[in-house]
């Protein structure tokens, strides 16, 4: 999780790829009108320039226009793939963890589903500063710092109810975490996961040539790039999470990676590698 005051810039650059895409890759089956309100300003504006086609000079401010260029061809595929599992299971609770800049508690139309979002409270005080004025009830914010906070109690003093299925949205955080805060994560969503839950992983597969990109992104940007401070930790091959769900009671029933994902919505692949590498994971309780 975040520790930083403002959120991380992972988390924007994220919800930039969002914004940036929004209309214009896939417009058929993605859309996501929450990501350019829960945007700053100078955010915003470089958003503007990616969907122009407007590189501007010097090299970082192009290399952070390509990072947007490219997060929204990642970004695509990896919604998609989520939002779809999210609503193939009905359910009245939907629990984010490490929620970041994530928009579903405002665009998805799930009938009478409470959204719980479990992120850093510093981070979630940005992000309720980020939503004011996106319309809707927003979630329930659940404050957890794992230095301090225990995330089964933290749910439970929230709201939360472990005695009735819940879909579970695990995306774009497991790569900064450690295997063993990984299974731990997984322990505490099982403890809480009623039969008929579900949880939807994002994650890492082993790769060479993503390892070497990130650290040549990371040698140029140094200290104010935006993996800094959020290096990868861990990578999973898919039997390698299909055993870790399974020794907390979860089967997996699908697991794909985004490659495949974006060739069958038509995006764009010039983030090959990055796309085979990423994948999602569904499995139930």
């Amino acid at each position: 999780m975040v520790t930083e005051r403002a959120a991380s810039r992972t988390a924007v650059i994220v919800c930039q790829g969002r914004a940036a895409a929004h209309g214009r890759l896939a417009p058929d089956r993605f859309a996501d009108p929450t990501a350019m309100p829960l945007l700053r300003a100078e955010e915003q504006a470089q958003v503007h320039l990616v969907r122009r086609g407007q590189p501007p000079a010097g090299t970082k401010p192009r290399l952070g226009y390509e990072m947007i260029r490219a997060s929204a061809e990642i970004m695509v595929p990896r919604t998609v793939a989520i939002d779809d599992a999210v609503r193939a299971a009905p359910t009245e609770q939907v629990v984010i963890l490490g929620a970041g800049l994530d928009g579903r508690a405002w665009r998805l139309p799930l009938s009478g589903a409470t959204f719980f979002e479990v992120d850093h409270p510093a981070s979630q005080q940005d992000k309720r500063d980020r939503a004011e004025s996106l319309d809707g009830a927003p979630p329930v914010f659940v404050p957890v710092d794992f230095a301090r906070d225990v995330l089964t109690d933290a749910l439970e003093s929230a709201g939360h109810r472990a005695d009735a299925p819940t879909v579970w949205v695990w995306e774009g955080v497991v790569p900064y975490l450690t295997r063993p805060e990984v299974t731990a994560t997984v322990a505490a969503v099982a403890a809480r996961s009623a039969a008929g839950s579900r949880l939807i992983v994002n994650y890492q597969s082993p790769s060479l040539v993503s390892d070497l990109i990130r650290k040549t992104m990371s040698a140029v940007f140094r200290t104010t790039g935006p993996w800094a401070g959020e290096p990868w930790r861990s990578a999973w091959s898919p039997a390698a999470m299909s055993r870790l769900l399974a020794l907390h009671g979860f089967a997996v029933r699908a697991d794909n990676d985004l490659l495949t994902v974006a060739t069958g919505l038509g995006v764009r692949l010039s983030q090959r590698s990055t796309l085979k590498n990423s994948r999602v994971a569904v499995a139930e309780r």
